[in-house]
């Protein structure tokens, strides 16, 4: 039996990429960075010196290893962009270096956090006046059990977004794991929000052609307007809408999976709520719900309005159809009194035709009878009219059915 060429690939995607066991106290620095096909290779080439690729996988998509004695590094390729990570020892790491490095990675930052881990609540309390938190806005709760949290969401002056994240005695690895899917919940909240703004920007021109749509609809019922010309202009919306869902159907799908990610990450983290301070329930539920619901409301509208448009077309078609078969309709009653016409008008050139063949014939027989001496030629043509006329008539009919080969009498 053959291996097949993706197998390695699928068992890799099936093993979750932990971080190394993080240090208390200690600090994570993480960056998620949307990064151009284009600059991939440059990427890559940034990370070489410091995380190699691995000999028997040079594309692999995750690398870790040691930036420094007590600074660990992990990046991260993702479907949309990647991610790095500093893990440091120690309440005040020394990480100019290693943010130099890291700054010099291409790609645009979606989210920056600077996360200081500490062993427990008191430790916490003594650094929280120096977070720069603000009051009115801080997130506390307990995360994975006995973890807990500080953090108001807010990007400070250095550029990132700090969290104040105390162990109390969780374990080691299940910590470490805790951490990581805090992180998760994070950067999925802002990927998936990165549609909030398209959204917002797409819903007027939904608007317009909404309106536009109605308009159309009231001409069409009022019977107000060539077709042909509701029809371009209902085409132009059609694919006025076509624009826009084709325009925000990648980041909405992107949006609506991330949000999903987040509900999981959430009912992961198994939050438990500190009275007093909001929690990341609270927060999630008060400030992502609504956007991820907006976007959503953006693609139900998109199909709705799509729907309503192709209701309107189909219509207008029918109405069209139905035009075209009265015109056809009274086109064949036109044709067939037209037809009748043209027969009685032949059957009167019919009857002249006889009666001037007969004429013509007469007036040569009486010629004829007028060159002979002792034939009365008048009385002669009279007697001969009426033979005359018979024989003209019998004559055209016979020459009618054998030119046209019909029956008629």
């Amino acid at each position: 039996m053959r291996e097949h060429e993706l197998r390695r690939q699928v068992v890799s995607e099936m093993h979750l990429r932990r971080w190394p066991q993080l240090h208390v106290p200690g600090k994570v620095i993480q960056w998620v960075l949307m990064t151009d096909r284009e600059d991939r290779e440059a990427e890559l080439a940034h990370l070489d010196p410091i995380l190699p690729a691995p000999a028997d996988k040079p594309n692999a998509p995750h690398r870790s290893g040691d930036f420094s004695p007590g600074i660990a590094v992990a990046w991260e390729r993702h479907s949309e962009g990647s991610s790095l990570a500093l893990f440091a020892k120690g309440t005040d790491p020394d990480l100019a270096d290693a943010l130099e490095w890291a700054r010099g990675l291409p790609g645009q930052i979606v989210r920056a956090t600077n996360m200081t881990l500490v062993k427990d609540d008191r430790a916490a309390k003594r650094l929280l006046p120096k977070m720069n938190f603000d009051p009115h806005e801080i997130v506390s709760c307990y995360i994975g059990g006995k973890a807990r949290i500080w953090a108001d969401f807010r990007l400070q002056g250095d550029g990132f977004g700090h969290i104040l994240v105390a162990a109390n005695g969780l374990d080691d690895r299940d910590f470490s794991r805790t951490v990581q899917r805090l992180q998760d919940l994070g950067n999925y909240r802002n990927k998936a929000l990165l549609g909030l703004p398209e959204a917002q920007e797409h819903w007027p021109r939904l608007d317009a052609i909404e309106t536009e749509l109605a308009k159309l609809a009231d001409r069409l019922c009022a019977n107000n307007g060539r077709d042909d010309d509701l029809m371009a202009e209902l085409s132009s919306l059609s694919l006025e809408l076509t624009t826009v869902a084709t325009m925000t159907g990648y980041r909405m799908s992107a949006t609506r999976a991330y949000a999903q990610l987040v509900q999981e990450r959430l009912e992961e983290l198994q939050v438990k709520p500190i009275d007093g301070f909001a929690s990341l329930n609270t927060f999630t539920k008060r400030r992502f719900l609504p956007a991820a619901r907006f976007c959503e409301a953006l693609v139900v509208r998109e199909e709705q309005l799509s729907q309503r448009a192709e209701r309107l077309a189909s219509l207008l078609r029918a109405r069209i159809d139905t035009r075209i078969e009265n015109q056809n309709a009274e086109l064949m009653r036109s044709m067939d009194r037209s037809s009748k016409l043209q027969l009685r008008l032949q059957q009167l050139v019919e009857g002249l035709s006889v009666v001037a063949l007969s004429y013509y014939l007469l007036g040569l027989v009486t010629w004829g009878l007028e060159g002979w001496d002792g034939v009365d030629a008048t009385d002669t043509v009279a007697l001969l009219v009426v033979p005359t006329v018979l024989t003209m008539f019998i004559g055209v009919r016979i020459a009618k059915r054998r030119l046209l080969g019909s029956g008629e009498d």
